[in-house]
């Protein structure tokens, strides 16, 4: 009978080697593993963030501009976040973005349009048709501003568009800043 007991002891003390051995082995796993975890984790953040903060950077628009395929804020501060905050008031040299559908006699024209896409504009760059970027000071995000104005007689973008009074509806977007 010592023999049987002898052997269940053996037995059991052997159960509890491996089982102390798997709690070890699973102790060092968490031990080294959360830190990687943690690591691995903060850089997928760090690398989302910095391709999501690239993207906001980036034009949108669509290329729809009505004197100038160029960005038109290339020249603005590109850290600067959009506020849609309708207590500010858009003045000369503030970059904006905006929205706008462009009609010749209640008829939109191709290129006259941001397609809902938003386009980036410095307030004062000349970028758009004379008298465009001037209607829009003092005009708040969210705001929705009819811009009249009248193409060059030697409008080359769009020739039938040579001479002609258009309608601009424009929607502010935000203000950069």
């Amino acid at each position: 009978m010592k023999k049987e007991n002898r052997k269940m002891a053996q037995e059991r003390r052997a159960r509890e080697r491996r089982k102390k051995e798997m709690q070890r082995k699973i102790s060092k796993a968490i031990v080294i593993g959360i830190p990687i975890l943690a690591a691995v984790i903060l850089i997928a953040a760090i690398i989302i963030s910095a391709l999501t903060s690239d993207d906001s950077s980036t034009d949108t628009s669509s290329g729809t501009q009505t004197e100038s395929s160029s960005d038109a804020g290339s020249s603005a501060d590109t850290s600067a976040e959009l506020s849609t905050d309708s207590s500010l008031t858009i003045e000369d040299g503030d970059k904006v973005n905006i929205d706008y559908v462009g009609s010749v006699d209640g008829v939109e024209f191709d290129g006259g349009s941001t397609n809902g896409q938003g386009t980036d504009l410095v307030i004062g760059s000349g970028s758009y048709i004379d008298d465009f970027e001037e209607q829009l000071i003092g005009a708040h995000p969210g705001d929705e501003v009819d811009v009249r104005v009248t193409f060059p007689d030697d409008y080359s973008l769009n020739p039938d568009l040579s001479g002609k009074e258009a309608l601009f509806e424009v929607t502010v977007n935000g203000i950069y800043k």
